[in-house]
């Protein structure tokens, strides 16, 4: 138990070092940082081929997707995701689980004076030192390579161009929808926002994509052909053919590259579920077999059987309902909304909103709004969020002066989850959802665990 414990405070000491770089919320647009680091370590980064995926929402549930599709074909894999939800360790996934704090910590032991090294350099150089996410991500392939495992499923952080996973070359490169979102670093329009994320297609890679708007069809096509690759789209070359409201999810049956695949259990809720699912199936159709060789039945069954995605419309309570969805632009609040419409049928429903600044508060309200029967207004513990009270003026003037009444704020989360579910107790058929961060969406989490919200 003790050295448990050793291994759990060096993990954690870890990332307190981690910490002390700069944020993810201010990348380096650069690759030759972390591309140092990984050429004087050998190179971690080419121990296994890698399938890698980037979008602006459903970037996460796509990647467990393929992850989990991929462990039941037989394969090892490691998965890397961001942001996480409660615990650092969940970025970083060998078969399914957690990184062990004992290979954070051995492998950051091994790897840290090799970091120093470049850090070193860079400050010769008059350049800022390797990031929070460009050592993270260089953490990551090491624990990889370490393993080791058969495949690297890599979620860009941001963008994709100069994106530190980018010192990756995937064999197959993913895109989930693309929207507007983090304009300040990826661009005013979503053309721009495209040609960012198509970064990631590398030489003769097989390009599979969402249903996109066609200028960023464009985009994501002439990337391919210019790199020599293959070009699969939702819509066309693969499709979902059917999606059915099933206990805890729903059935889906999906026309992938290689053939067509029935009645499928998915234990995710929302028709951008089963389109994220369709998205994968076709992912690992490309990386498998070159879209030509079908699929086991029983692999994906038992694949996408499995699969879970924290934070994305989860239920974390059930007398009242409470449930948790990590959207955090207008895009992932429009699926949001259109998922709880569809497989709940819930009277009235109170958004706990925590919003993070910079972020399009007006679009994620507007999408929301329709089904909200009152917002209480909370703040992310993070110092990029929004206050509560401002967020609650930007809130109620969003809604207008006929619905402002229905606004609150409270300036602590669980106070705002403690209202939310009274209110919530007092009335058949009422909801409280959680939404607008993926921080405040792991607070929310956690809260519900300590507090026993799920349990019977």
């Amino acid at each position: 138990m003790s050295d448990e414990l050793d291994f759990t405070d060096a993990a954690d000491a870890v990332y307190r070092s981690l910490l002390e770089r700069v944020g993810e919320a201010a990348p380096e647009r650069r690759l030759d940082a972390t591309r140092r680091a990984v050429e004087i370590l050998g190179d971690p980064h080419r121990a296994a081929p890698v399938i890698h995926i980037t979008g602006t929402n459903g970037k996460t549930s796509t990647s467990r997707m393929i992850e989990s599709i991929l462990r039941a074909g037989g394969l090892r894999t490691g998965l890397m995701t961001s942001p996480h939800l409660e615990r650092f360790t969940e970025r970083i996934l060998i078969d399914g689980e957690p990184v062990s704090d004992e290979a954070v910590a051995r492998n950051w032991e091994e790897i840290e004076p090799f970091i120093a090294m470049v850090d070193a350099q860079l400050a010769a150089d008059g350049t800022a030192r390797l990031t929070f996410f460009e050592a993270l991500t260089v953490l990551a392939f090491a624990c990889f390579a370490d393993a080791p495992v058969d495949v690297v499923v890599l979620e860009v952080g941001m963008g994709g161009e100069w994106d530190s996973t980018n010192v990756a070359d995937g064999q197959v490169a993913v895109f989930t929808p693309i929207a507007l979102d983090h304009e300040s670093a990826l661009g005013t329009t979503v053309e721009q926002i495209a040609r960012t994320k198509a970064g990631i297609v590398k030489a003769e890679a097989a390009v599979v994509t969402a249903f996109q708007t066609p200028e960023v069809l464009t985009v994501l096509r002439d990337r391919a052909a210019e790199h020599g690759g293959t070009f699969a789209v939702e819509g066309g070359a693969f499709a979902v053919l059917d999606s059915r409201v099933a206990v805890g999810g729903q059935l889906i049956s999906v026309k992938g590259l290689a053939g067509e695949y029935r009645d499928l259990a998915l234990p995710l809720f929302g028709r951008h579920q089963a389109e994220n699912a369709a998205v994968a199936i076709a992912a690992v159709e490309s990386f498998l077999g070159a879209g030509t060789m079908r699929m086991a039945d029983e692999v994906l069954q038992q694949g996408l059987g499995a699969v879970t995605s924290p934070g994305r419309l989860q239920m974390v309570g059930t007398e009242p309902p409470v449930l948790v969805d990590a959207a955090h632009n207008p895009h992932g609040a429009l699926a949001l909304g259109a998922a709880l419409g569809e497989y709940f049928d819930f009277d009235e429903v109170a958004f706990v909103l925590g919003v993070l600044g910079g972020k399009d508060v007006a679009g994620i309200v507007g999408a929301l709004a329709p089904l909200a029967t009152r917002f209480i207004v909370t703040a992310p513990e993070s110092d990029r969020a929004i206050g509560a009270d401002e967020l609650a003026a930007s809130v109620a003037r969003e809604l207008g002066p006929e619905r402002a009444g229905f606004v609150e704020a409270a300036e602590r989360l669980d106070d705002a989850l403690d209202e939310a579910r009274d209110w919530a107790a007092a009335a058949p058929k009422r909801a409280v959802v959680v939404a607008g961060s993926i921080v405040l969406a792991g607070e929310a989490i956690a809260i519900a665990a300590d507090r026993g919200w799920g349990r019977s």
